[in-house]
């Protein structure tokens, strides 16, 4: 995948996908969260490369936490 987050629209869109394996999801996420995609002047937000839209932290890492069986209903 060369641009995967093209394919998602929101971090619960990975977190709550079917095939993918729990290693990626988190692999995808980890990479959402990182400050190297944050929106430009606006560090609270988050818009990776092929992103459609910007999108809070906080709902990044709650996607993350999903996966460990925390918070698991979508914002």
């Amino acid at each position: 995948m060369s641009q995967p987050f093209s394919r998602f629209l929101h971090p619960f869109d990975v977190a709550h996908h079917p095939s993918l394996e729990p290693e990626v999801k988190r692999a995808l996420l980890a990479s959402w969260a990182s400050d190297r995609v944050s929106a430009r002047g606006k560090p609270a937000l988050r818009k990776p490369p092929g992103a459609r839209r910007a999108v809070p932290v906080d709902d990044v890492l709650a996607a993350l936490r999903s996966l460990d069986g925390g918070e698991a209903r979508s914002p």
